[in-house]
């Protein structure tokens, strides 16, 4: 297991994100064994922050969509399976037939993402029909707005206008009304990225093929087709793409790395690309005397292809990136106290606090998980904030939860709150173990001379029911309440000068 480092961002500092994306037209073929290279898990000086997964043709038959809808499909659970054990978590996805698209973050960074969006553009067949088309992920990011698009454009040469409308419909179909989300062209970053389906025009197969045999990739950018986009179009000019120093990821003989060997003999091409853009900065005049130190910028420091990968007539493409940016997000809408955690019989009592802006809801929920969850309703119990709320005041909130079906565990756990107007994890608290219960079992004697107090706070030695026993020199509770029903009474030891509680990462507090 990853070790789990849960910070709390600096107001001021600057934070640099490592994002690693990947797409892959996997032409309706099941996961590998081994993806490592792929995820680059294989780099040890390799310290990544985020996955953005995009799918191209996976197996969308009637069968294989039941499945899927009744199960997570294959290759969801296989990413989480990976991801999962090092601290990543799957907190977004969306899938229109044979498109996918996935997310995932590690922990430290949950409350900084809020998912905002998410939509499918389906263009095959008139836009009725989602073969093809775009899917995509809305979010932002310590306070930027980022847009994710995954899609799969018309294939074959000819096609290539067709390929450049439904790149501008997909573009011009991202409309957030009523969301307060603004225009995409206006956000701080859209990554792009899918089987684009370009080709390399006019240059026949021999010299392409010989180029490639000798790595002349530049050869054949002159006459690749979205190269040429680029320098007439002014919104896709708008778009970066890292060298193409890779050999043409289409089209393969499947299990082997040799181009098409079929009566067919396609050319090859690079049509799995990934693209970016950053939001236009607002010119400066002559007389302006300093120009503006810009606070998100995102450098690429790897794009490549996969060659080791068969089980497709297509190569995947990778690129890793880092996002510099200055969070306008420094402080989460929730914070879980830590302090605050304590353990009575089958309950545990969480508290933790909400910033002044945040607007909760009836539909909010504290789900507690295991370390290495794979995504947010991997919970192991949850509660309703509202429901099981003993304590208001100040922005100070207490819950319980039942743990009475959880057993005794040596495993760490995390607390989440999941907001439903945000559909995000807004809140997180530090890994803990969850304490041995603080019951007395029946063997166990009560300890010293203890009192019974009723609700009126005197002495009752008559109490004989609904008695909650504390052995002497202990305390469940430290500066909390706890929840009591009518006629309830509490056993307190005359002398709690050694009490102690323990917090939720087990050091002693006096």
């Amino acid at each position: 297991m990853a070790a789990l480092n849960l910070r709390k961002m600096p107001g001021k500092k600057r934070e640099k994100l490592s994002v690693h994306v990947v797409t892959w037209n996997v032409a309706s073929a099941a996961p590998p064994l081994d993806l490592s290279d792929l995820l680059q898990l294989n780099k040890q000086d390799m310290n990544l922050d985020i996955y953005i997964i995009g799918l191209q043709e996976m197996n969308s038959g009637i069968i294989s969509r039941l499945s899927d809808t009744a199960f997570e499909d294959p290759w969801s659970s296989f990413f989480m399976d990976v991801l999962s054990p090092l601290n990543f978590i799957k907190i977004s996805y969306v899938r229109m037939q044979g498109l996918l698209l996935l997310v995932f973050a590690k922990y430290q960074h949950l409350p900084y993402i809020q998912i905002l969006s998410t939509k499918t553009t389906p263009t095959g067949f008139y836009g009725y029909w989602g073969n093809k088309g775009g899917v995509i992920i809305c979010l932002k990011l310590y306070g930027y707005y980022v847009s994710i698009i995954n899609c799969h454009l018309p294939p074959h040469v000819a096609n290539n206008d067709q390929r450049l409308e439904h790149f501008d419909r997909i573009l011009e179909m991202q409309n957030f009304e009523g969301h307060k989300i603004p225009n995409i062209l206006d956000h701080d970053l859209i990554l792009w990225f899918g089987d684009m389906n370009f080709r390399i025009e006019d240059f026949g197969l021999h010299f392409v093929r010989q180029s490639i045999k000798n790595q002349c990739y530049s050869d054949l950018w002159e006459k690749e087709q979205l190269t040429i986009a680029k320098k007439h179009d002014p919104l896709l000019r708008e778009f970066q793409e890292g060298p193409l120093l890779f050999p043409p990821t289409y089209k393969f003989d499947r299990n082997s790395n040799n181009y098409d060997t079929s009566e067919k003999r396609r050319k090859p091409a690079w049509t799995d690309r990934i693209l970016w853009r950053l939001k236009r900065q607002p010119q400066t005049r002559p007389f302006t005397p300093n120009v503006p130190v810009t606070h998100f910028s995102l450098s690429l420091k790897s794009y490549v292809s996969h060659m080791m990968y068969s089980i497709s007539d297509h190569k995947p493409v990778t690129g890793t990136f880092d996002l510099e940016l200055k969070p306008l997000m420094t402080v989460p809408l929730i914070t879980m106290m830590p302090d605050g955690l304590c353990t009575m019989e089958n309950d545990m009592l969480v508290s933790y606090s909400s910033t002044p802006n945040f607007h909760s809801s009836s539909w909010d929920w504290i789900g507690l998980y295991k370390v290495g969850m794979r995504h947010v309703n991997d919970y192991v119990s949850y509660v309703w904030a509202r429901d099981n709320q003993i304590s208001f005041s100040d922005n100070l909130n207490q819950v319980y939860m039942n743990i009475s079906n959880i057993p005794e565990t040596e495993d760490q756990f995390l607390l989440c709150y999941y907001s439903n107007n945000l559909n995000s994890v807004v809140g997180i608290s530090k890994p803990f173990k969850i304490p041995l219960r603080f019951f007395l079992k029946e063997e166990e004697p009560l300890g010293e001379t203890q009192q019974v107090l009723s609700q009126d706070g005197r002495p009752d030695p008559s109490a004989s029911e609904n008695i909650l026993q504390v052995p002497c020199g202990h305390s469940l509770f430290h500066s909390c309440q706890m929840p009591s029903a009518a006629g309830d009474s509490i056993v307190l030891p005359e002398d709690t000068s050694g009490s102690l509680l323990y917090d939720c990462n087990i050091h002693p507090i006096t």
